[in-house]
């Protein structure tokens, strides 16, 4: 089996291709070739496997006929640029968050007219993709009303994956992933960025910044979850899915001050002093028109699996990026 990530280089796409070498197979079918491409080269990513390592832009239609040629058989269509910076550079959102995917798709029905092809292609999408007037929780049929540019470029995939699996281009499963935490590493530009560095940094020993009152309630999932459900995405049952290709993933909905609760838990109350309160009105404005809770009951009846509690969330950064120790401790 040929796997091509697009969008190897970021956080997901990174544990993805350890869990994927780690495995060596997906689905029963071994992997023998792995494609890894970003804007920026991604690092070798060792083991036995042959690798092909490309930094390329997305956003230029060259690219995705570059990347299908050797026609995979597995993609995963990670790229995108986040919720924070889509929003502020309306042009370089559409160009990689819309324009990218759909470059990726074509490229892909093209590669089909001169002998068939048909790739398993696992999208990427986000709870984004909906926006007030919001239920409590949210359930499967609920319309898209995004409130975000990202929101909408995520949204407008999910009708291409929808369409180009329904004439048989590609076998399509997009994805909604909650907001990933705890994400190691710097913050980026997400909006959704504090979730994790209210965690991240004080089990670092550093001061964090909240711009939001306690009282925000979000939907999580751990790095390690969102692997499983790529995975988990690459091997399904798609006969199971109809022209209902996208799902809502399993997650937790947690307040702010049960973040923070959690972390005084596994980390002690010198973790949480080290949250300094600043209120920001424009990222509070972004995430109040967020989702904060889904049913998600379609996509647990077909297999994918969450995280049990936000403590394990916590644990789990803890044991995969600090080597089970926490600063001070």
């Amino acid at each position: 089996m040929k796997v091509l990530i697009v969008g190897a280089a970021g956080m997901v796409g990174r544990k993805l291709v350890a869990a994927l070498l780690a495995a060596g197979q997906v689905g029963g079918k071994a992997i023998t070739s792995l494609t890894l491409a970003d804007v920026v080269e991604p690092s070798p990513p060792g083991g036995a496997v042959p690798h092909t390592l490309v930094a390329a832009d997305l956003a230029d239609p060259a690219t995705a006929s570059r990347l299908v040629a050797d026609r995979p058989d597995l993609i995963f269509h990670l790229a995108a640029i986040v919720s924070g910076e889509a929003e502020a550079d309306f042009d370089k959102g559409y160009a990689i968050n819309l324009d990218g995917t759909r470059h990726l798709f074509e490229a892909i029905r093209l590669a089909g007219q001169a002998r068939p092809y048909c790739p398993r292609l696992v999208f990427t999408s986000s709870i984004a993709v909906f926006g007030e007037p919001l239920p409590a929780v949210i359930g499967d049929s609920h319309e898209h009303t995004p409130l975000t540019s990202y929101g909408t470029q995520k949204a407008i995939g999910e009708l291409l994956l929808a369409d180009y699996s329904r004439h048989g281009f590609l076998d399509g499963v997009g994805i909604r992933l909650p907001t990933i935490a705890v994400r190691p590493g710097k913050p980026n530009k997400a909006a959704s960025g504090f979730f994790s560095g209210i965690i991240r940094e004080p089990l670092a020993g550093l001061e964090a910044v909240l711009p939001v009152p306690d009282s925000v309630r979000h939907w999580f999932a751990s790095p390690r979850a969102a692997v499983g459900f790529l995975l988990h995405a690459a091997a399904m049952d798609t006969s199971l899915l109809g022209h209902q290709r996208n799902l809502s993933m399993p997650g937790l909905a947690v307040t702010v001050g049960e973040q923070i609760a959690a972390l005084e838990r596994v980390a002690g109350p010198g973790a949480v002093a080290l949250i300094r309160r600043e209120p920001d009105a424009t990222i509070a404005g972004i995430v109040a028109g967020w989702p904060k809770a889904f049913a998600a009951d379609r996509a647990r009846a077909l297999g994918f699996v969450g995280d049990a509690s936000f403590d394990e969330i916590i644990a789990i950064h803890i044991a995969d990026e600090l080597g089970g120790r926490i600063a001070g401790r």
